[in-house]
This record gives structure tokens, sequence and C-alpha cells, in this order.
């Protein structure tokens, strides 16, 4: 677990605040004590690499998904990229993302938001990306020396809203190796 007691707190005001704010027809498919998941829940849930559905938006206002892993750091989902692929083209002349990881109907968790681009080229990259790149390189066993890890964008996405829904929380939770 990468999150600090206040970034805990942040994600919980996020997650209430986006329900809250959310349509009644969601509300009735994810009810609170019931099938949402907390903050502190979210972070166990999502250790580790977790296969996300990234959506971006072409210049014509066209839909497009693509996969891409997702690191849940500091609250944060955390993705890369090819510099040259179209997810890295929209994201860099339209922000807006949206990112959805499930597990079947046993587990989702809906991200929007904007991606902030933590090593653009050209320019200085963002204070975290150091740790994060630390992080990743440690997760994947790589070399630190490899510019795989400079030749991609590596995007965090600051969400503006995030709801976290399961069918058995408890049960979900039981299946999670211990912290």
């Amino acid at each position: 677990m990468f999150e600090t007691p206040d970034e805990i707190h942040r994600l919980q005001v996020l997650l209430d605040t986006s329900l809250a704010g959310s349509s009644s027809h969601l509300k009735s498919i994810i009810r609170p004590g019931e099938s949402t998941l907390d903050a502190e829940q979210v972070v166990r849930i999502c250790q580790g690499m977790c296969t996300l559905a990234i959506a971006t938006v072409t210049r014509r206002g066209e839909p497009r998904i693509s996969g891409a892993d997702g690191h849940f750091l500091h609250g944060r989902w955390v993705i890369g990229t090819d510099r040259q692929a179209a997810k890295a083209r929209h994201l860099a002349a339209r922000p807006g993302i949206s990112a959805t990881y499930m597990r079947g109907e046993q587990l989702g968790i809906f991200t929007h938001g904007h991606a902030v681009p933590l090593n653009p080229e050209g320019t200085s990259s963002d204070p975290t990306w150091p740790a994060i790149r630390d992080h990743l390189v440690n997760h994947y066993d790589g070399d630190s020396n490899d510019p795989f890890w400079d030749d991609n964008i590596w995007y965090r996405i600051d969400p503006s809203w995030m709801v976290a829904y399961s069918s058995d929380p408890v049960g979900l939770l039981d299946q999670q190796p211990p912290a």
C-alpha cells in the first residue's frame, strides 16, 4: 500500500461525492454499505498491476477504448503507452480519460478524469516520476537502464469522478491476499 492517511481520506471524499452526484439509475445498482467499496478497500483490491480499459477521444469526438496496465499508486491510476500510440496522441490533444477496472460481475472501479504526463518529452518530468519509475521497474523486474522506461509516455489519472462497485464486498476482500 502506497497511500498516506491523507490520500486515503481524499480518495474516500472522491468516492462519496461521486456516488452522491450520480444518476438515480447508478445509485439503484451501487448502494452505499451494500455494494460499494470504501477507499481502504479500493486500495487493497488494486494492489499490483490491474488490467484497465482506457477510453480516449479522437479529434472528431469519436470514443476509442484500449487496454493498459494500471498501477494504483497514492490513490491514482498510473498507465503507460508508446509515445507514438493513438492513445498518446489523443491524450496529448484531449487529456480527458476514463478508466475501468473490472473482474466479471464481481468488481467494477470506474474513473473519469484527466491524464497528466509524468515524463513528457522535451520538458521536465513530474516530481513524482522518479519514484513511480522505480515502482514500475521493480514491478516488472526490469532493468532501470533500459530505454523502454523513458521511450514510453507514462500518465497519472487525476480523477474527478470515481465509483467502486462489488456484488459481494466481503467475499471479494476475503479472496485478496493479506496486505
